[in-house]
């Protein structure tokens, strides 16, 4: 006489242990399967609201995230909460956020984008898409990726200014002994250094408290950034210097973003380039707003000779060329470029 082992609590188990497995097996099969946690991919940058960082980001994280539609969502985080530049970047490459915004810090990882740390190399907007295309992604772009990093993008932060509490600036000999919180990036260190300030390398979240205290004298950033910061609130002369264009760039780690599925990164990848049209526009409205609003404010605002700064812009033209490998020739194109 035979048992009918299914009627025992034991058999029954292990006979809906395997019912379970072929039904998750079934549906896998028929591509039904259990929805998976949607993707989050944090976006840092230290912009202020109202800043371009912050509008850039934005913009970017509304368009992308309507296309990946629940794939994946970016959730961006401003004003330094994920960190400095100098610290995101690091964060890139350790794979522990998702993406960045840097801009002035890039020089520090890759010695190639110093270019844009040399005066007056970028003449407008137009010049910059055309140092893009032909210089930017086949002859930079390449050396960033064997740091670790990725630019899905090149966006804006904005042509800079300086501001100071001691006098005017006309010309680089009005900078002298002047403390001059500069962005973490050598060649801009030693840019003011040849114009005969006293340049200090600073996050850019610490920068209203060190003006506010005296600490610095003053600081160099585009409309954007000191009108959004409030750092106008704090400093009483406005130079038109116009020295340098910064270049914002859209930065993944390679280590987390070759994770990510193949269609998320097409989406990003397209989005982050589509956006660059939405930036230039918005940056070129600010211009010209911000400008206005900074003069209401009571910031004294004076022109610069900007020959004479060219002139003093020289040697760290030759320095740059002299100690960065392939760094002439690019330089070379890009004037070129601008012609």
């Amino acid at each position: 006489m035979t048992t009918d082992t299914r009627k025992t609590p034991g058999a029954r188990a292990r006979l809906h242990a395997i019912a379970a497995a072929a039904v998750l097996g079934a549906t896998a099969l028929l591509g039904v399967t259990p929805a998976l946690a949607q993707i989050e991919l944090k976006l840092g940058h230290v912009g202020e609201p109202g800043s371009m960082f912050q509008k850039s980001a934005d913009e970017f994280a509304r368009r992308a995230n309507a296309k990946l539609a629940g794939k994946a969502k970016i959730v961006v985080y401003g004003s330094s909460q994920l960190g400095g530049d100098k610290e995101m970047v690091q964060k890139l490459k350790l794979g522990t956020i998702d993406m960045a915004l840097p801009s002035t810090v890039m020089s520090s990882e890759v010695d190639l984008i110093g270019m844009f740390e040399m005066p007056y190399i970028v003449k407008d907007r137009a010049h910059m898409s055309r140092i893009e295309r032909d210089v930017f992604w086949p002859g930079i772009a390449p050396a960033i990726e064997k740091k670790g990093l990725k630019v899905l993008a090149v966006w804006e932060n904005g042509v800079r200014h300086i501001t100071n509490n001691k006098r005017p600036i006309k010309g680089p000999d009005d900078l002298k002994g002047i403390k001059l919180r500069v962005p973490e990036g050598k060649w801009r260190v030693k840019m003011f250094q040849d114009y005969g300030a006293n340049p200090s390398p600073m996050k850019f979240s610490e920068l209203f408290t060190a003006l506010q205290t005296g600490v610095m004298d003053g600081q160099e950033n585009p409309f954007t950034q000191i009108y959004s910061a409030k750092l106008h609130e704090v400093q009483k002369y406005l130079s038109l210097s116009g020295h340098v264009y910064t270049p914002a760039y859209l930065t993944v780690g390679t280590r987390r973003y070759n994770g990510l599925p193949e269609d998320v990164r097409q989406v990003l990848e397209a989005t982050a380039r589509e956006t660059q049209a939405y930036v230039y526009e918005t940056a070129a409205k600010d211009e010209t707003d911000l400008l206005a609003k900074l003069k209401q404010s009571g910031i004294q605002v004076n022109e610069v000779d900007k020959d004479a700064f060219i002139a003093a812009s020289k040697a760290i033209y030759e320095e740059f060329g002299k100690e960065v490998a392939g760094a002439k020739a690019l330089i070379d194109k890009s004037v070129a470029l601008g012609k």
